[in-house]
Formats: C-alpha cells, structure tokens, sequence
C-alpha cells in the first residue's frame, strides 16, 4: 500500500537514509517507566530535511515528468516547506514561487530570507484568500498566480497531497526497533496520514498540531489517507492541546522546556514544530497517557538555526 523509503529521492541530491534512530535517556520518562526515541529526519539533507525530503520527492519527480519547469506551493511566513521547495528548486534548476499567507513585513524573516536567497519568488496573500485556496474554492486566485507567474506546478501547503502522503508512509520500513507509538507534529496532516498508513498492524500513531482552532486536521488526515490509499486506517489520533497559543507562537512554559531539553539533551528544538511536539509528549508522559512499558518515536524533521531563547529569572 505504501512506498518504500528507498523509492523516494531528489535526482541530484544525496539524502542519508535510512535516518539515525536514537534513544533520548531522560529521568523524567524513566520515572513514568516510558522510552523515547528520536527518528532524526533532519540529518536526512541539510536543506531539505525531513518530512520536506519525503514529500517534495515524489512531487518534484511528477512535475519533471510532466514538463513543469515552475513549482508554486503555499505556506506561513515561517513554513519549512517554503524553505524546503526553494533549496530543491535551486538544486534541481526549478523555477519556484512561494504564495506567503498574509502581509509582507520587511526585513524578511530567516526562513523567508533563505527561500528568496535560493531564488524563489515570493508573494503574498490575504488570509480570506488564503483559507479560499486551501478549501478548494480559489480558482479565482489560482488564475491571478497563473497570469503573474505563467504555467506552473501546483504544490499544496506542506506539501500535503497524494504524492506526499504516500512517501512519508516509507518512513516506518526504517524503524529497526520495537516500538508502540509513532510521534509527529502537525501542520498539514499530511505527514501524519502517511506515517500512520505505514505502521504494522498493532502500533498506532499520534500527531501534535502546532496551530491553533486545527479541529478540521481530524477530516484533513482521513481525507488524505483516503485519496492516497482508498482507506482511512484507523489507527491515528490527534492532540490539540500543544499549539502555544497558535504557529509560530510561543509561551513561557514551552520556552522553558526548550531550554531545558538543550541543557539535557544538547538538541535544539524549534519553537514551531518540533518543540511542540517534544513538549506535548513529555506533557502527556507526565499525565500518564501512555503506559508503563511503552515506547514511542518521535519524528524530529528540522532543529532550530541556534540555541533556545531563555525566560528571564
């Protein structure tokens, strides 16, 4: 049903797969008799790490084989996937848009400046248009971006379609140790959706979304499992509790973990996706959501450029 990791690649980059799979040792899980490990996708390519690297894969193979020499995709003005498509898009020789929700602010962010840097285009898209395009009734739009930029290959936000689905669901092939429960963050669902349909029957997988009001990624996970693989598995959850207060935002209780799990672990997670995730797990360890005996994976696709911000006092 699902495709095999070593079927996804980027002609002309070179990818580290499968990914380092290693234990985190911290007296919090061990006290909770629960053991963590970490599945290390952002070693896979320093640019286009990750989740990014299963997606944009399989995407990027089906505009070349279609004679699609520009790429336009979608994103938040801090998304790894914008950043991802104009480091494959400067590799491969692609021509790449980035439709940036919302208003442009000057200076560019870091991820923003990185994609421009890269070559991609970058434009912007008020919120009502935005959420239009994403809901499948922005045809309107789509024809203004096809009249400013010509023909081009549509990629969706994330990067979260068939295609992308199916070459994250490879990632469980990868995983050489005994484990109950497959870890990730959610913006899209998309990752989710292939990680679940790839999982062996008795384990389960569980996503962390990192926005706020994201109710609508429970319809948005079955519906891709559905058009990826005819079947939505079942076997999937997601937590709303863990979005900081929205993307990209943050608050003094996850600013605090970060920096202790830096000192603990010398990893430093980012505010946005990953740091949520990490920080929803050990919240949930803590609750007692999982048993004792357990053992969970967590899919890290991307750290942080520097170390953690601290609370002051």
């Amino acid at each position: 049903m699902c495709a095999r990791a070593g079927d996804v690649s980027l002609a002309g980059a070179v990818g580290r797969l499968p990914s380092p799979l290693v234990e985190t040792v911290d007296d919090r899980l061990a006290a909770r008799g629960v053991r963590l490990l970490l599945k290390r996708d952002d070693l896979i390519h320093p640019d286009i790490p990750g989740n990014k690297w299963r997606k944009l894969g399989p995407n990027l193979a089906r505009a070349r084989q279609l004679g699609q020499h520009t790429v336009l995709t979608f994103g938040g003005a801090y998304s790894n996937h914008v950043r991802a498509l104009a480091a494959a898009g400067s590799l491969l020789g692609l021509r790449t848009v980035g439709v940036i929700r919302g208003e442009e602010h000057r200076p560019l962010n870091p991820v923003l400046r990185f994609a421009a840097d890269a070559g991609m285009r970058l434009t912007y898209l008020d919120r009502a248009s935005y959420r239009a395009v994403r809901a499948g009734t922005g045809a309107a739009v789509l024809a203004g971006l096809t009249a400013e930029f010509g023909p081009f290959h549509l990629l969706p936000e994330g990067g979260s379609n068939t295609l992308g689905v199916r070459g994250c669901a490879g990632l469980p092939a990868e995983l050489d140790q005994d484990f109950d429960v497959l870890c990730c963050s959610c913006g899209t669902g998309g990752t989710l959706a292939g990680l679940a349909a790839g999982l062996a029957p008795g384990r389960r997988a569980l996503g962390v979304t990192v926005l706020r009001g994201a109710a609508f990624l429970d319809a948005d996970v079955a519906r891709l499992q559905q058009a990826a693989f005819g079947v939505n598995s079942g076997n999937w959850t997601l937590t709303h509790d863990f979005h900081a207060g929205g993307y990209a935002r943050t608050t003094p209780e996850l600013t605090r973990f970060l920096a202790d799990f830096h000192d603990r672990h010398g990893l430093a997670l980012d505010a946005v996706y990953e740091g949520k995730l990490l920080h929803g797990l050990f919240s949930l360890v803590a609750a007692g959501a999982f048993a004792p005996g357990e053992t969970l994976v967590a899919v890290v696709n991307a750290l942080a450029d520097g170390p953690p911000a601290r609370v002051a006092g």
